[in-house]
């Protein structure tokens, strides 16, 4: 570090406290105005949020939304549980109901409204007098025994066995899709009241007869907004948990509370200017809160332990202020840059609510600057450190703290060989397991859900009850160049024939439906029905009989069949099957060559997830790569040495593959909810690297020390809060494994693991990199080297630039 750097924080440090009861002031201000502002944030999902919009897959899943709906899709299935089968008044009088309030849901798409009582869902049979169609449910339906003989017939004729009604009979559904606008009234649709709809449709229709099961994504935001409640308690519970280990720390109440205090502003400051600029809270992002108030307890604890070894040392409390500012005002802002970075770029995924996460989050960290490192140390000049934590830590007789001395010898070169030892076994095991890392879900049913939640076990049943199942990825066969109707030429037809053929035996995939298939039963139809008429002609007056299967209102393709859409149903949409079904598309695709036709990826839910997949998977190494470059540039600049940045990057690429091989031991799905946890924890845990080689730097630059004796008086300066907040803050996120929030689990358990190991990498890997590349030992004056270091307590040993106005100031003390 440069002298010049620590003269002009001096001289910022001087007017800090020259104005701190006008600043404080401003601060009090500020803040109410915020918390005031904080009061109008809502929650803000959004089902396009999800997904980037700028992928390929998605730029056809957006071109096509109006056509072929189906990424956004609710399914509500009504099953029977007494006797007999669905065909009795009692069920088809629930069915009716429930399809009617599906239907005037805000923000449905009415038209596309599907179950066994809706016009559009009709049965064709072939008669004497020629073909015959109609509505499955007469129009005046009442329950009598001739109309359920009806309907019965009907539906068996209309071939939703297994898609609108469950193979066994005992179930049937209602299909629609939900619009990011409501058409009734133009504004976006509110997936939380939605939600609250669909339950009450639950609630209205279930019976010890009747179960009903939901899925989709308002159900899942629903769910997930159920569950924020319990967010709150373990909020609570790890600010308890902080509170108890920070008091236990520091042996003081009055430091407890305003480092907690502290470290809740920024947070309150960030829930006040979201709504300010527009933003509301994903239910995604909640988290983020929390994130922040720990980073915040972090650096308020280092700043109170500094204050606190200033007045040790025999200051008051502005000089104590004045000095814990001073020394680290630099190592701390650093920090929390990097922190903001890694939170930066995590906007490099291109993904809305990610986008916005990093907005938020960077937003949070740099607001931190502002509380911690100015707020705080003006605070704290106004306080008197109480006589119970004044007590004085155990030192050997060579006046060394026996813990940090130990520690310290990592940086001795035998030491030193066994952490290298150690990490390279570590490294080797990382790199092997993280391998079987998984891109996108794992398991069937919402990930971001317990397995047992309600809706996952809605899901499972569901999938039972249907051939089709409930995941669809649909590809576009887009043709050019036919003046009339393209589905009357053979080289179209049968190209997409052999393309459902071929996919029809692509492991993963359930069913696969499209106008070939549809066309061929009825053009057998047209021919009494014979079996062996159900084929392709190859003239265009051939093909014209199967033109009810390309009907533009059976919704698999559009007026002349520019765009001729593929259904394939897959068993589950986990991020391996998908990633196969997707590469055997591309084969099969590229194989079948037919001029004026083209394949493309993607629609339906299952084409939203795997886009999804792929951009997270090029996010993934961009994003490290742009984190940890952003990261040694901010070193280099700092430290001016390339020592520094790997002993400050090595440990964190570390954690990152171990954090890799974690999620893969536990089944842990590398995806939109759990990418960030990466950024967020290389983000927080280069804190203790760099406020740990800060003072290293510092302590053989002006101190004359060689390095492990810099690196114990580190450790003893700033060693002590920082495993304390590396503790508190595992604490604290370690309870959410117990949440009911499979995501939230799931972040917890990943962010405990990275704070923990992030500062073992600190105080062990850091020092024996240094160690190594430190051949030259710098010699320490004989005072230092030969005469015993007895302390009362832990003290910031450089002295501090004292402040102009501390001795005026000291007369209000």
């Amino acid at each position: 570090m440069q002298s010049s750097s620590y003269k002009f924080v001096g001289r910022c440090a001087d007017r800090l406290f020259a104005s701190r009861r006008l600043l404080l002031t401003i601060f009090v201000i500020v803040t109410m105005l915020l918390a005031a502002s904080a009061s109008r944030l809502s929650l803000d999902p959004g089902f396009y949020k999800m997904i980037p919009l700028d992928h390929p897959y998605m730029k056809t899943f957006m071109k096509y939304a109006n056509v072929f709906p189906g990424g956004n899709r609710i399914l509500v299935n009504l099953r029977w549980n007494g006797e007999g089968d669905i065909y009795n008044a009692k069920f088809l009088n629930a069915l009716r109901g429930a399809t009617d309030d599906v239907f005037f849901i805000p923000g449905v798409d009415r038209p596309r409204v599907a179950s066994i009582f809706t016009p559009n869902v009709r049965f064709v049979e072939v008669t004497e007098q020629g073909f015959y169609g109609d509505v499955v449910v007469p129009s005046k339906f009442s329950g009598t025994p001739d109309e359920l003989a009806t309907v019965r017939r009907n539906v068996a004729k209309s071939g939703q066995i297994g898609q609108l009604v469950q193979s066994d009979l005992k179930g049937a559904m209602i299909r629609s899709d939900l619009q990011e606008t409501d058409p009734q009234t133009g504004k976006k649709v509110d997936y939380v009241e939605v939600a609250k709809r669909l339950e009450m449709v639950r609630q209205h229709f279930s019976s010890p007869d009747i179960s009903v099961e939901i899925i989709g994504f308002p159900t899942l935001i629903g769910d997930i907004v159920s569950g924020l409640a319990g967010v709150v308690t373990f909020f609570a519970a790890a600010f308890l948990i902080t509170g108890a280990l920070l008091f236990a720390y520091c042996r003081s109440v009055k430091m407890t509370l305003l480092a907690l205090l502290v470290a809740l502003l920024p947070v309150v400051w960030l829930l006040g200017i979201l709504p300010l600029i527009g933003y509301g809270i994903d239910p995604l992002s909640i988290l983020v809160p929390f994130l922040i108030f720990s980073i915040g307890v972090s650096h308020a604890v280092q700043m109170t332990n500094a204050w606190k070894q200033q007045i040790l040392a025999g200051r008051n409390s502005i000089d104590a202020a004045h000095g814990a500012f001073s020394s680290l005002f630099i190592p701390g802002s650093v920090a929390l840059l990097t922190n903001a970075l890694g939170f930066l770029v995590i906007m490099r995924i291109d993904i809305p609510s990610v986008r916005e996460l990093g907005v938020t989050a960077c937003l949070g960290v740099l607001l931190m600057i502002v509380t911690n490192k100015m707020l705080l140390p003006i605070v704290l000049s106004h306080m008197k450190l109480e006589a119970s934590a004044r007590k004085a830590r155990a030192f050997d007789e060579d006046g060394k703290h026996p813990l940090w001395w130990a520690m310290s010898k990592a940086a001795s070169q035998p030491a030193a060989m066994v952490v290298f030892v150690i990490s390279l076994a570590l490294l080797a095991v990382g790199v092997y397991e993280s391998r079987n890392l998984t891109v996108g879900d794992i398991g069937s049913g919402a990930p971001e859900l317990r397995d047992q939640s309600r809706y996952n076990l809605d899901n499972a049943g569901i999938i039972k009850s249907y051939y089709t199942g409930v995941d669809v990825l649909s590809v576009i066969a887009e043709t050019s160049g036919y003046t009339d109707d393209a589905c009357l030429h053979y080289p179209v037809m049968h190209a997409i024939d052999r393309f459902e053929m071929q996919m029809r035996g692509v492991y993963g995939v359930r069913s696969v439906v499209s106008v070939p298939d549809v066309a061929k039963v009825a053009i057998a139809a047209n021919n009494e029905g014979n079996p062996r008429w159900q084929a392709l002609p190859k003239s265009s007056r051939g093909l014209s009989q199967g033109a009810d299967g390309w009907n533009p209102d059976g919704g698999l393709n559009t007026d002349g069949c520019k765009a001729i859409q593929i259904l394939i149903y897959t068993e589950d949409h986990q991020g391996a099957t998908l990633k196969h079904i997707v590469s055997e598309i591309k084969r099969i695709s590229a194989g079948i060559q037919t001029p004026q036709l083209s394949f493309k990826l993607a629609a339906g839910n299952v084409g939203v997830i795997a886009a999804t997949n792929e951009a997270v998977t090029e996010a993934e190494v961009t994003m490290l790569l742009s984190i940890f470059g952003a990261i040694s540039l901010l070193c280099v600049l700092t430290f001016r040495s390339w020592k520094a940045v790997l002993c400050i990057i090595v440990p964190l690429a570390i954690v990152s593959i171990l954090c890799n091989a974690l999620m893969a031991m536990l089944g842990i799905g590398l995806k939109v909810a759990t990418l960030p946890v990466i950024a967020l924890g290389v983000g927080v845990g280069v804190d203790y690297g760099i406020y740990l080689y800060e003072r290293v730097q510092h302590e053989m630059e002006h101190g004359r020390k060689d390095f492990q004796h810099a690196f114990y008086e580190a450790m003893r300066q700033r060693g002590t809060a920082a495993v304390f907040t590396a503790i508190t803050m595992a604490c604290g996120v370690g309870t959410w494994a117990f949440s009911s929030l499979k995501f939230q689990a799931d972040m917890g358990v990943l962010l405990a693991f990275m704070f923990l190991v992030n500062l073992l990498g600190a105080v062990f890997l850091l020092p024996a990199l240094g160690a190594c590349f430190t051949h030259a030992k710098t010699v320490r004056s004989s005072a230092a080297s030969r005469a015993p270091m007895r302390f009362t307590a832990d003290d910031e040993s450089v002295a501090q630039p004292k402040s102009r106005h501390s001795q005026a100031e000291s007369v209000h003390e």
